[in-house]
């Protein structure tokens, strides 16, 4: 009920009655216990239909608030979102980098607690925190399970840890899977659609969104658009795959061809270390129209558009959003290969199309889409994992 009038809202009881399919009486009482509760609230505006005014209910922005963290190699990004969806805060911190994990964690538990601090939030209103990470990962204990980036925390208990320095539910997850979520909760996206998500970081990976749920899968890993194999018995893969997409395409893969070119590098002045700060390089040179990097960029784009183009087809996707710091500088050329083979090539393009758009914060996605994480299973149980707690917190309709 509460997820309904989060994407709908405002809305009134009897759209309510009607959409549901529940009694009146019924209704009735399950709003009165949410206003009661604080999680919605009556607006002063009203519909009328020629009869009694109906009052119109929308989320209490400030019933709760959640925390989530993307942490990546060379940083990490914190966010606080209210109980709409919508950042309340933000905050960058140092990433995992090379330090031992049990380390790490004890940092991210202060940096946790920085930013509730900062943002003068009452922790009691804090529903919990999320850290999303490259996959693959163990839903069910909470681990990572050895992406190339983050290789030192196989295994690693990381729920566990935090949730030992934190008062606060918490809970791991993909963030790829993540960035869909927070897309789909920012952009409003119609319950009914068959969302998904494209996210390019240091990797390539995707999340759907089906009736306001993720889909997860048989172990939470769904979606691994980068492990998609376009040139068989290719480049060998982490994963045990040869081929794989993320080989070719994700901006490591470019940066590296990027390096091998000496001339390419002393003229763009490459970092030789971060492959963010040398992707992004490369990508401001491209929508500048410099020819190197140009070329290097619309060839990885490619390659996502037909990976893309196989996505929407095996799952008749209707709107794509591409997600991640990856599409922050050159997404335009990204979007645009890949609308045009979605345009040109989809299976179903004469049923319907496919709307290809690009976050508005791609950079933060992942960490939007861990609060909408944690927002999703204290606003609608059953839509998401439950994430591990020491105290129920309340706030379960």
């Amino acid at each position: 009920m509460v997820d309904l009038i989060r994407s709908s809202g405002p809305i009134s009881r009897v759209e309510l009655t009607e959409i549901t399919g529940l009694t009146q009486p019924s209704i009735s009482n399950i709003v009165r216990r949410l206003i009661a509760d604080g999680v919605v609230r009556e607006t002063d505006h009203t519909v009328s239909t020629g009869g009694k005014p109906r009052t119109l209910l929308v989320m209490n922005s400030r019933a709760l608030f959640a925390v989530g963290i993307q942490l990546g190699t060379e940083s990490a990004v914190g966010i606080a979102a209210d109980s709409t969806g919508g950042v309340f805060g933000r905050q960058r911190f140092a990433g995992a980098g090379t330090d031992e994990p049990g380390r790490v964690v004890h940092r991210l538990a202060q940096d946790y607690r920085d930013l509730v601090a900062g943002l003068g939030l009452d922790e009691s209103r804090i529903a919990g925190l999320s850290v999303v990470a490259p996959g693959p990962i163990d839903l069910v204990r909470g681990t990572l399970l050895g992406p190339p980036s983050l290789r030192r925390w196989h295994d690693f208990p990381l729920r566990e840890a935090l949730s030992d320095l934190i008062e606060v539910p918490v809970l791991i997850d993909n963030d790829s899977a993540a960035a869909a979520l927070g897309e789909f909760w920012s952009r409003q996206v119609p319950r009914g659609s068959t969302y998904a998500c494209v996210y390019m970081g240091a990797g390539i990976g995707g999340g759907i969104v089906s009736e306001g749920s993720l889909y997860r899968g048989a172990s939470s890993n769904p979606a691994e658009l980068g492990h998609i194999s376009v040139e068989i018995g290719g480049r060998a893969c982490f994963c045990g795959n040869r081929g794989c997409l993320e080989r070719y395409a994700a901006p490591p893969a470019v940066v590296a061809t990027a390096r091998d070119d000496e001339a390419l590098v002393a003229e763009l002045g490459l970092d030789p270390h971060d492959d963010e700060l040398a992707f992004d390089t490369l990508a401001r040179a491209a929508v500048q129209g410099h020819p190197g990097a140009l070329a290097l960029i619309e060839a990885s784009a490619q390659l996502l558009a037909e990976a893309t183009l196989t996505f929407a087809n095996l799952i008749d996707i209707d709107r794509i959003t591409l997600a991640g710091w990856g599409f922050a500088i050159a997404g335009s050329i990204y979007a645009r290969a890949i609308g045009d083979a979605l345009r040109a090539r989809a299976f179903a393009r004469s049923a319907h199309l496919v709307q290809v758009e690009l976050s508005s914060n791609p950079r933060d996605s992942a960490a939007v889409g861990a609060a909408a994480l944690i927002l999703q299973s204290s606003l609608a149980p059953g839509h998401g994992p439950r994430p591990a707690r020491r105290t129920d917190l309340g706030m379960r309709h």
